[in-house]
């Protein structure tokens, strides 16, 4: 594991935002109250209502003298018109993008920032899995077509959650990640707290440099007692993980995953990864899809830690993507996620091994046939890394 590790900091303070109706006005009202600088990482920008208010905020601060730095993933952003482009540079606006698309690099253009960040004044920051679309948020609706959820923090933490943005920024020339100083951070992942109040770190992926985020999320999986809930929306989730799942299931820890129903925007993401509910269900897992709309979210609850943030732990955002996650040890973020949980549970289906094995036939087919797709690919990636 190469690149720094962010340590475990005390005396924060965390507010879980539950959908786009509930983050999207509050990010807007912190970037109101900016003095002095406002930076916003995001993977998915694209043109509409949502972008509009957006970038109505960003150009006012700017305009206002407030240094305002966006870092934009190229690909993600491709529907994020010209005009609000320039309206943002217009207004002094700093605007980047991370890893230009070129037919030259073949594969290099798979590498993506999928990190969703806003920083404000180095005093406020907001993580989650949001992008600026409609479907997160259309003003003046009080719902959204897309569940996620985002965390507010304010305290010490917010220095690392900067130091996180400053570096890929100034690096964004490479396609790769920043690599830190060797000064900077921990030389290996700590320890996490027996308890405590206010505690948080940042765990990230860097693509193949850096993967403390998965390595810390099968620790807290293969170290739970009571309970793993886990929420992500594309179910490819890595070997290890599978595995971690499994044993603590075995070992009595009452394990749920929430994972998106038929509502979805990638369907044969969702069939290809079908073909690991057989397993999982046998070694006493509980598989729930969720049902009133597209469920985005990427959240874990083991026992009382949590874990939010932008990364889906599967496979292949683990292999080409810019992740980051929020890591904390709260008593109020935990009651927070655990009434999130237990509300989207109710709101789920849950499937059974026995319902499984009675599905039609054209769902098998579909299963079986994207199912190998992915296999095939994760199988050629491995030999060519």
């Amino acid at each position: 594991m190469s690149g720094a590790v962010f340590p475990w900091r005390s005396a924060n303070r965390f507010e879980l935002l539950i959908d786009g109706p509930s983050f999207f006005p509050q990010m807007l009202v912190d970037i109101a109250r900016a003095e002095h600088q406002v930076d916003l990482e995001l993977y998915l920008v694209e043109a509409g209502a949502c972008a509009e208010v957006l970038v109505q905020a960003l150009a006012q601060a700017a305009e206002r003298g407030v240094r305002v730095r966006c870092l934009f993933d190229d690909y993600g952003s491709l529907a994020f018109a010209l005009r609000l482009r320039k309206r943002l540079t217009d207004a002094g606006v700093e605007l980047r993008f991370y890893n230009r698309l070129e037919w030259r690099r073949w594969m290099g253009n798979l590498y993506r920032d999928h990190r969703k960040l806003l920083l404000v004044d180095q005093g406020i920051a907001v993580v989650g899995g949001t992008g600026v679309t409609d479907e997160f948020w259309t003003p003046g609706q009080d719902s959204a077509d897309w569940h996620e959820v985002m965390v507010q923090i304010d305290g010490p933490l917010v220095l690392d959650w900067q130091a996180l943005f400053d570096r890929q920024w100034l690096a964004n020339d490479d396609r790769r990640a920043w690599k830190p100083a060797t000064h900077f951070g921990l030389p290996h992942l700590p320890k996490v707290p027996p308890t405590g109040s206010g505690l948080g770190r940042v765990a990230y992926a860097d693509a193949r440099q850096h993967r403390d985020i998965l390595h810390s999320l099968i620790r807290a999986l293969s170290s739970g007692h009571r309970r793993i809930w886990l929420a992500t929306p594309y179910f490819l989730p890595t070997w290890g993980v599978r595995r971690a799942l499994r044993r603590a299931a075995g070992r009595g820890v009452d394990v749920r995953l929430l994972l998106t129903g038929p509502r979805t925007d990638h369907p044969s993401v969702r069939y290809a990864g079908h073909r690991y509910y057989p397993r999982l269900l046998r070694s006493g897992v509980q598989i729930f899809e969720y049902q009133p709309c597209f469920l985005h979210l990427k959240m874990v609850l083991v026992d009382d830690w949590v874990s939010i943030g932008s990364c889906n732990f599967d496979h292949w955002n683990l292999r080409f993507n810019l992740e980051a996650n929020l890591e904390a040890l709260d008593p109020a973020l935990t009651l927070a996620v655990a009434g999130s949980f237990e509300r989207d549970f109710a709101q789920s289906q849950a499937v059974s091994l026995e319902a499984w094995k009675s599905r039609p036939l054209w769902r098998r087919v579909k299963q079986r046939v994207w199912g190998w797709i992915d296999r095939l690919v994760v199988n050629l990636l491995n030999r060519r890394g």
